[in-house]
């Protein structure tokens, strides 16, 4: 199976692609990740990504795209793959189904995890950390259960707050993230792919409805659907 899971910050996206790749067994394939992992192979393409990073520059898509190509036709991929945040623009989007159709694969769920942008702004400006250990807290869903000591630790007056968790930058980056991901979704809208969940669940219920997502399709599909060039949610 091969999925694509996008989501805005703060939905629990990162969280929810380790499960669901843990759960089914496929790899979770994150362009940060691979870009990093791609400049310490010391190949061509990673020197060319290094170099581009290193001068403060976006990565071009058509780079992007081609490390994905190479990453995804890896043995490990072979059952699919879960692809997190990516594509970001309706160029990879069409790069990844051109390298799909390379491959003789096709795309199976595009999953996108809803959530209201002033309640993440809520959850995104009230998470907190241990600077020792850290653990996560939250003003408002998980306080120290003993003012200002870590749980996990034990240490005293540790807490910090990342620079850019303000109700200001994280509306910013929510704003982006709108505008980058309005017209992929458009894209997979328009070819009847696309599943929503709500993001403002518990933990283990957006994991629940992701994976009944999945599962229903598989068993509509039934035994054919390894062989499916056209699969559909």
């Amino acid at each position: 199976m091969i999925i694509v899971l996008m989501g805005p910050p703060g939905a629990g996206k990162g969280t929810q692609a380790r499960r669901v790749a843990d759960k089914y067994n496929i790899p979770q394939l994150s362009t940060g990740e691979m870009f990093r992992e791609k400049i310490a192979s010391g190949d061509e393409l990673g020197k060319q990504i290094k170099e581009i990073v290193e001068s403060g520059k976006l990565v071009p898509s058509e780079i992007t795209i081609k490390m994905i190509a190479e990453r995804i036709a890896e043995d490990d991929c072979a059952n699919g793959f879960l692809l997190d945040g990516f594509p970001r623009t309706v160029e990879q989007a069409e790069g990844l189904e051109k390298a799909l159709k390379e491959m003789g694969r096709d795309l199976d769920h595009v999953i996108q995890i809803a959530a209201d942008d002033q309640e993440l702004i809520d959850r995104i400006a009230g998470r907190f950390s241990c600077s020792d250990c850290d653990e996560g807290y939250h003003d408002k869903f998980k306080k120290p259960a003993v003012e200002n000591i870590c749980d996990c630790c034990g240490a005293e007056d540790k807490f910090t707050r990342r620079k850019d968790d303000t109700p200001e930058k994280v509306k910013v980056r929510l704003d982006v993230y709108h505008e980058q991901t309005a017209p992929v979704l458009a894209y997979y809208e328009a070819q009847e792919r696309v599943a929503h969940v709500d993001g403002m669940q518990d933990i283990d219920k957006v994991t629940d409805d992701i994976s009944a997502i999945i599962d229903k399709s598989a068993a509509d599909d039934g035994p054919q659907r390894k062989n499916s060039s056209n699969p559909r949610l």
